[in-house]
């Protein structure tokens, strides 16, 4: 029997940032570090990762079923080093139809995708947390409708998978406005939209389910994630969603480009 494996929602950065040098030259080297020691925060090495990134909106929740997923360098303007880093992780194609079959039961709308590669949402944040490429990874996508309530009912239908060994990681940003990054007047924003959120996952799972699905009426909510433009802090819903009774806090938290950023765990 494999011991549960908690459910994360992680920061992966802006673009391939952490492959780059930057002035500051620690602005990401804290996040960075936070990626780089998850792996030793776990109760035993997964088996596999499906892994929602807010790069991949489907009209069906869309599990990536290629044995040997290629890249998706979805980042532009970029040093062209960062177009050649490689991520060789396995797909696992049974498990990409467990999921299916789990979301399918649940009356979620529910496919698969034998051809899509890993977006920059799954391959860089990895890159760190599993620098040897040898758990293999499936990418879920998101729902196009952006629906908090059905990423929460997504995240509770595939609960069992963290019985089975399945690491269960949300990868988006917890602040994502990205006309504010840089600019101090969104310091305070962030920061209360940062209060909130952690108030949220804190709270006990019912009020958690609750706050989360109303996130959108949160104090600066539409300041942090514009209007439809929320598929970064989506990850969180299925995270939160799978995590049960369990309980949620926030794991890390930086100030990066002038405003808050963070990243929570379900156990």
């Amino acid at each position: 029997m494999s011991l549960r494996q908690p459910t994360l929602y992680i920061p992966h950065g802006g673009g391939p940032c952490f492959f780059m040098d930057w002035n500051p030259p620690d602005t990401w080297e804290r996040m960075a570090a936070f990626l780089r020691g998850l792996a030793a925060t776990l109760p035993e090495r997964p088996r596999a990762l499906l892994l929602i990134s807010g790069h991949w909106l489907a009209p069906a929740f869309t599990a990536g079923s290629h044995p040997r997923p290629p890249l998706i360098y979805d980042y532009y303007g970029f040093p062209e080093h960062t177009y050649q880093l490689q991520y060789p992780a396995a797909g696992d194609p049974a498990l990409a139809q467990r999921v299916q079959a789990l979301l399918a039961a649940a009356s979620l709308p529910a496919a698969e995708d034998a051809q899509r590669g890993y977006d920059h949402g799954v391959f860089i944040p990895l890159k760190l947390v599993f620098p040897e490429a040898d758990v293999p990874v499936v990418q879920l996508s998101l729902l196009d409708s952006l629906d908090p309530a059905a990423h929460l009912a997504a995240g509770r239908a595939l609960a069992p998978l963290r019985d089975e060994g399945v690491l269960i990681v949300g990868s988006g940003m917890s602040f994502h406005n990205m006309r504010a990054y840089g600019d101090p007047r969104f310091g305070p924003v962030s920061d209360t939209f940062d209060l909130w959120l952690t108030a949220a996952v804190e709270a006990s799972p019912a009020e958690r389910e609750l706050r989360l699905t109303h996130w959108a009426e949160a104090p600066a909510a539409r300041l942090s994630h514009p209007l439809h433009a929320e598929e970064h802090l989506l990850p969180l819903m299925v995270a939160a969603g799978a995590a049960g009774d369990g309980t949620g806090r926030r794991v890390f938290s930086d100030r990066v480009l002038q405003t808050t950023i963070s990243g929570y765990r379900f156990d």
